[in-house]
């Protein structure tokens, strides 16, 4: 089922059952994406920019109405060790988790992983003070 024509008329958790195997042209970069390389048969998103369409709202049932665009927004790692994908609808703000795809942009991937650490919330002269109240002195020179 193409994202043009998501309301194609399939039975309610159709693709809950059965494999996507449409190709779509990305709403956000204009790529093209094919299932095959994803390692799924539930490919739901962009391989090069991760961001996909708000058409469901439980996975697999393409019932949304809100069609917005999902943004990755930050990723997680599952008991199993596989990584997923935190999407954040642009218009409703609605979360949705996604396991990444065995072709997804790895650099992407990376970026949004580091983003916490490239911009903490609070100033990196907080960790020299914390470093000291717990005894440490406080330097993050290395070799002192």
């Amino acid at each position: 089922m193409n994202r043009e024509n998501k309301r194609k008329a399939y039975q309610k958790g159709y693709y809950k059952t059965h494999a996507c195997n449409d190709s779509f042209e990305c709403k956000i970069c204009g790529r093209p994406v094919v299932p095959a390389g994803a390692g799924t048969d539930h490919r739901n998103h962009c391989s090069n920019c991760l961001c996909s369409l708000h058409v469901d709202d439980e996975p697999g049932d393409r019932a949304s109405s809100c069609g917005g665009i999902m943004e990755p927004v930050a990723l997680w790692v599952r008991k199993d060790g596989e990584w997923a994908i935190i999407h954040r609808c642009r218009r409703c703000g609605k979360l949705s988790s996604n396991r990444v795809a065995a072709d997804d942009n790895p650099m992407k991937l990376m970026s949004i992983a580091m983003k916490p650490l490239a911009s903490p919330p609070f100033p990196l002269e907080h960790i020299e003070e914390m470093t000291r109240l717990m005894g440490g002195d406080g330097s993050m020179e290395s070799g002192k």
